[in-house]
């Protein structure tokens, strides 16, 4: 038995501390208790197995990816594993620990600008463009069936298992849409109150998008891996209920709360995921908790300024 049979099967926690004085309880699925440290493993090896299936990779082919990091060292391990070499092309907003950790995986590292999706120099065109001209397998994380598909078929039964009664919300960010759309999906065919919510940092432009059809005005912002200026295809609109606006202060300073408060060792984006979960919480009228996902691990960020000035 391989690493790859450890993927999924995390933890789900209450947050107690975090939950005190709510109407209910706030519980956290450990996503970065993953052998790579996020959520995105169970991507990499469902988009791996998938391209396998239709023989699509073989050994010794070539997988590239555009890549906030997580899913780059998702597929740094399978690829490990099953014999393929990796090339993950990567903003250069995202952290230093991010292109070190894909490095020492033995992956080649592409640094692009911060471009929107309408631009040449954005990653994912970046991504598809080399995947094109050299002949490599894109794993194609935004729009690939397979992420949304994994998600149905583990994620979200086990959350449904481990939370033993009615759910009332989930909530969670969006880099691709898969964990939203998926999860979501699967919980509201359990039980059709469940309240699917978006978890949005303040400059993405898809919470308006929610709420009304368009994309918003987008704007810069710290927080990786989640928020887009345009909707990926894995994002389901109609498996959203609503949306919840985060500010990096506020999705920084809720981090820090749940490393030093509940002993999760996570980054930014499950701060906001749980900073947004609370607001759902006070909201109150659900039947039951709202569960979230911590989706990183502490690692990857201790190079950030957000996370090394908790030290002071």
């Amino acid at each position: 038995m391989s690493i790859l049979a450890h993927i999924g099967n995390t933890p789900l926690v209450e947050l107690k501390s975090i939950s005190r004085g709510l109407p209910v309880p706030i519980l956290g699925k450990c996503e970065h208790m993953n052998p790579g440290g996020s959520i995105k493993d169970r991507i990499a090896l469902a988009i791996v197995e998938d391209a396998e299936t239709r023989g699509a990779l073989r050994a010794g082919h070539t997988i590239v990816e555009a890549t906030a990091g997580n899913t780059g060292v998702g597929l740094a391990i399978v690829a490990a594993v099953r014999g393929y070499r990796l090339v993950c092309v990567m903003p250069e907003k995202m952290s230093i620990d991010k292109r070190v950790a894909l490095q020492s995986l033995g992956a080649r590292v592409v640094i692009t600008e911060n471009a929107p999706l309408a631009s040449p120099k954005n990653f994912q065109n970046v991504a598809r463009a080399m995947a094109a001209e050299h002949g490599w397998l894109l794993a194609d994380q935004f729009a690939n069936p397979a992420n949304i598909r994994v998600h149905e078929r583990t994620t979200g039964p086990e959350i449904l298992r481990q939370a033993g009664g009615p759910i009332g919300a989930f909530v969670a960010g969006a880099g691709t849409g898969g964990t939203l759309t998926g999860v979501g999906r699967t919980l509201k065919a359990a039980d059709p109150r469940v309240r699917v919510v978006l978890a949005d940092p303040i400059g993405s432009g898809l919470a308006d998008w929610v709420e009304t059809g368009t994309p918003g005005a987008d704007s810069a912002y710290a927080l990786e891996g989640i928020g887009a200026s345009t909707p990926p295809a894995n994002l389901d609109r109609n498996a959203i209920d609503s949306a919840v606006r985060v500010s990096d202060a506020d999705s920084f300073a809720m981090a820090k709360r749940l490393v030093r408060e509940e002993g999760m060792l996570v980054g930014g984006s499950a701060g906001a995921n749980v900073a947004a979960a609370v607001a759902v919480a006070q909201r109150g009228g659900l039947c039951g908790p709202v569960v979230t996902v911590l989706c990183d691990a502490w690692d990857r960020y201790r190079s950030k300024p957000w996370m090394q000035a908790w030290a002071d």
